[in-house]
């Protein structure tokens, strides 16, 4: 087995009536599976994709979705998935960093991804397996990649600035990680999956779709987070593995006093840092242990995880995943044991795409990917962040870089400048941000919000402006947001 298109195989004919994929609309068994995906890549082959170029997958969760990533996968093609709900600025930065052949815009199941579509000159087509979906233009002058490394996926982890940054996933990265997640959590056939967390994003696409195939398992797909949805479908669905970020949890939990999951029998929390109270809240609902694990999208996504057999009463992420190494950095390793993680094995990329010199920072010679974060390992192996070093803000299991937020709101008329910072918010964080105005401009704050709505994700909106006469600063000019995080907390207090 090489490529993620072939990871189901094993079950078309022991498990042929099972459900492999499903979501509100559609359903797809594991029998029915590999003509479904035949289908579509024939599609995309009529279209003009070939192998090594990338196709663009503008949408959110559905079986069309997952269906259209193992089909470019088939072609030996890179997917690139990203959100529909994303704003139109983000949408043109991944089109013209990722050179794609073709964009594909779902439109049947949202409504940003039609308008995205007709925003690009897309036409409305009837694809055979997939149904209504949305074309973009062929790219004539698009330009295939060389087989090696074998890709199979770009993520996104940035695209609001002038250089996004895409993380090349191999067929062999998001295969060891589907294996590994199937093994950790025991995973069978018999299991349901609830797959909230985006195929755009590395933990939905590895650790719940490649995950579910591997193991014959069924999919259940949803596009948006709802926790009353979630919480129905724990008590009639018979979800028996659910995946979320710490805010998602925290918002089931305040649905009801008491929220029924009848089968359930894996929970696993990751993306954000997970603290005890919601961990003993959780259980105490659920009786059974919310797991906990840590990762990166330049990991594919998993670096540690609890384990099943020795469950965690504290929020350590457990131990390195089988078949990995991991390390402290030694040079900046400070007197607590505490330095910067660093891993390596098969799950860590092949680098960023067209950004050599960002993968050369990244990657040391002998394969190790410098994570940023900070973290300590205990005498048992257990690794326990503790910060990261780099500025990145978790906000309900989304990246949000603040360099994205600060170059939207310098761009506004009257602003001279911004800095953006993360503000720990009830179980998630939250984006705060300090602006400094000319003195001649009264700030009308209304436009400014719309200004923002149109120009940013939902995730990435701050929470709170706050305006100052003038923002901290080295004699370098550079702001100092270490004072900027005081003045955030003696606001908090």
């Amino acid at each position: 087995m090489s490529r993620i298109d072939q990871v189901f195989q094993s079950y078309t004919r022991t498990h042929a009536t099972r459900i492999a994929l499903q979501d509100s609309h559609d359903s797809v068994t594991y029998g029915d599976l590999g003509g479904r995906v035949d289908a579509v890549a024939r599609q995309l082959q009529q279209a003009g994709v070939r192998p090594g170029d990338r196709v663009l997958l503008v949408a959110e969760n559905s079986v069309a979705l997952a269906l259209t990533i193992l089909a470019t996968s088939r072609l030996r093609a890179w997917s690139a998935s990203v959100n529909a709900r994303l704003s139109t600025r983000e949408i043109d930065n991944f089109l013209l960093h990722s050179g794609a052949r073709r964009a594909l815009y779902f439109s049947a199941g949202s409504e940003e991804a039609a308008r995205h579509g007709e925003a690009h000159g897309a036409s409305l087509l009837h694809w055979e397996g997939i149904g209504a979906v949305m074309l973009g233009p062929l790219q004539s002058e698009a330009m295939t990649e060389p087989a090696a490394p074998d890709v199979a996926a770009l993520v996104y982890t940035s695209g609001t600035t002038g250089a996004p940054k895409a993380v090349m996933l191999t067929h062999a990265n998001l295969l060891f990680i589907g294996a590994n997640s199937r093994k950790i959590r025991a995973l069978t056939p018999d299991d349901v999956i609830y797959g909230v967390l985006p195929l755009s994003h590395v933990y939905g696409l590895s650790a719940l779709l490649v995950a579910a195939l591997a193991s014959g398992a069924a999919l259940q797909l949803v596009p948006r987070f709802d926790p009353l949805a979630m919480a129905h479908a724990l008590q009639h669905d018979g979800v028996t593995v659910l995946h979320g970020v710490p805010a998602m949890y925290a918002k089931l939990l305040a649905t009801s006093a008491r929220v029924s999951a009848p089968a359930l029998r894996v929970a696993q929390s990751g993306g954000a840092p997970l603290s005890a109270s919601l961990k003993a809240d959780f259980e105490a609902c659920f009786g059974i242990t919310l797991h906990n694990g840590y990762g990166m999208t330049e990991a594919a996504p998993s670096i540690c995880q609890t384990r099943m057999d020795v469950p965690r009463s504290d929020c350590s992420v457990g131990p390195a995943i089988e078949g990995i190494e991991i390390r402290l950095d030694t040079l900046i390793q400070d007197v607590d044991g505490i330095g910067e993680l660093q891993v390596r094995g098969p799950n860590v990329m092949a680098g960023y795409y067209r950004a050599p010199e960002a993968s050369v920072a990244a990657l040391t010679a002998d394969g190790w990917l410098h994570t940023g974060d900070l973290a300590r390992i205990d005498a048992d192996g257990a690794v326990t962040i503790v910060g990261r070093s780099k500025e990145l803000i978790i906000r309900s299991g989304f990246n949000v870089y603040p360099v994205e937020v600060e170059q939207v709101l310098n761009a506004y008329p009257g602003i001279v400048q911004s800095a953006v910072i993360g503000r720990s918010s009830a179980d998630n964080e939250e984006v705060l941000a300090f602006i400094e105005v000319r003195a001649d401009v009264l700030l009308d704050r209304s436009h400014l919000h719309d200004y923002l709505r149109a120009n940013l994700s939902p995730y990435k909106m701050p929470a709170e402006i706050i305006a100052l006469a003038s923002l901290p600063a080295a004699a370098s000019g550079k702001i100092l947001k270490r004072e900027l995080h005081k003045l955030a907390s003696a606001t908090d207090e």
